[in-house]
């Protein structure tokens, strides 16, 4: 559904300006995979809301940038302690029980943290809610990997950007339903208001539990020969070099975005209603870039696609920086939230085309944890650092952490990536080499 649509030059296949239904036959994309989807769309609309709202919830009852970024460390040390395991359990018991195990936990885990407000409630509950929510992403990579093949899997990864067109949806509701509920006769305060969005946010996400019910997961049969094979005791070479380049842009992700809405709102006092907007604008950004993605990477390739992002996230970060206007301070925003969706795709789909199928499942479950490692420190540090330094300057040394993660990547795995051949893949929809797995 990206602007990949036909290749330049190609002559081959149908626009997706021309016919959007001739070009999604084109690629060929499975029935599993569109369950999935409908899956992946409430999970990350729900919780999508939730993470917005969260932090100014939190505001709400005085929480300040340090016990913030305490809870959210509590969080991400959650998927360190929950990533390893769960990658173990997706190769024993199959993925879509871990699917399962976790709409059911993270659902409940966030509705109790709306419900339960004390600090140390917070901190227990984050770190349960981090454990439940790292299952999605050891769930999430192989799954797309198994039900695509090599040709649509870049298709597929940038197709999950049509979800941000309906979470706009959430932020204008976010913004304001509390003028709503006035309108319509019901007054009521700031926090009641968040509290309700955010419950209903868990609902959201609840809902695709119905779908992960429905799904059946392609899986690669291992050959008998396979099984006489050594197991491989040490990690694939491409992820010796490729967790770590990825844990640190993590940091930089994950060093100003929980605190975006806060800075907004804290520091440059843009009203509820307008953050709520920008959100929503943001949301249609990211969905517009996601569709030129695969041009950028057509055109460049896939690791200097992925350099261009982050040093132009670098050059944003830096920008918003140095600025002390609210106007330009959310256009910066919305550049920032724009390039980093143009580097996701590009992340996930080199670390699964480089894998055999057996190894993705232990890889995503790496990856997870490395990331979680990593931000666990950094967003507890971030937020005593916003507190103690102001945001002008934390932000320049989270611009310059960027640029030199940037070159590091462009080091580390260019070189490789030359090297290392793409996985083959079995074609969606052959029944040759594939099970069904529980």
């Amino acid at each position: 559904m990206e602007l990949l649509l036909s290749q330049a030059g190609a002559g081959k296949g149908t626009p997706f300006w021309r016919s959007p239904a001739a070009w999604l036959r084109e690629k060929k994309l499975s029935r599993g995979f569109w369950i999935f989807f409908a899956a992946a769309f409430f999970f990350d609309f729900g919780f999508s809301i939730y993470i917005f709202l969260f932090n100014l919830y939190l505001l709400d009852f005085h929480f300040n940038e340090r016990a913030m970024g305490l809870i959210g460390g509590a969080a991400t040390l959650g998927h360190v302690m929950g990533t390893l395991p769960a990658g173990v359990l997706a190769r024993k018991i199959g993925i879509r029980p871990l699917m399962i195990v976790c709409f059911i936990a993270s659902t409940v885990l966030c509705a109790l943290r709306v419900v339960i407000v004390q600090e140390h409630a917070q901190l227990v509950l984050a770190f349960l809610s981090g454990v439940a929510m790292c299952l999605w992403g050891v769930c999430f990579l192989p799954a797309v990997a198994r039900l695509t093949t090599e040709d649509n899997r870049a298709s597929a990864f940038s197709f999950f950007s049509v979800n941000t067109g309906v979470v706009m949806l959430g932020g204008i509701v976010c913004g304001y339903l509390q003028q709503w509920l006035k309108m319509a006769g019901l007054v009521l305060q700031p926090v009641e208001v968040k509290r309700i969005i955010l419950l209903a946010s868990c609902a959201i996400a609840a809902i695709g539990l119905v779908a992960v019910l429905r799904l059946e997961m392609p899986a690669i049969l291992q050959e008998e020969s396979q099984g006489q094979k050594p197991k491989r005791w040490m990690p694939h070479p491409f992820l010796l070099r490729y967790l770590p380049a990825l844990a640190l842009w993590t940091a930089v992700l994950v060093a100003f975005t929980p605190f975006a809405n806060v800075y907004l709102s804290k520091n440059l006092h843009v009203p509820m209603s307008r953050i709520g907007l920008i959100f929503s604008v943001a949301q249609v950004l990211q969905l517009v870039v996601g569709l030129l993605t695969p041009v950028l990477y057509r055109r460049l390739g896939m690791v200097p696609g992925i350099v261009v992002t982050q040093m132009a996230t670098a050059v944003t970060l830096a920008c918003l920086a140095a600025t002390h206007d609210s106007q330009a301070a959310m256009g910066l925003y919305l550049g920032f939230s724009a390039l980093q969706c143009m580097s996701a795709p590009g992340l996930y789909n080199l670390l699964m085309s480089k894998l055999p199928d057996e190894e993705r499942s232990t890889a995503s479950s790496g990856a997870l944890f490395c990331n979680a490692v990593v931000s666990s420190g950094t967003m507890a540090g971030a937020g005593i650092l916003f507190v103690r330094f102001g945001y002008p300057h934390v932000l320049m040394g989270i611009a310059g952490l960027a640029f030199a993660v940037a070159m590091l990547f462009w080091l580390l795995i260019g070189p490789m990536d030359r090297r290392v051949p793409t996985q083959p893949q079995i074609e969606a929809g052959s029944f040759e080499g594939i099970g069904v797995e529980g």
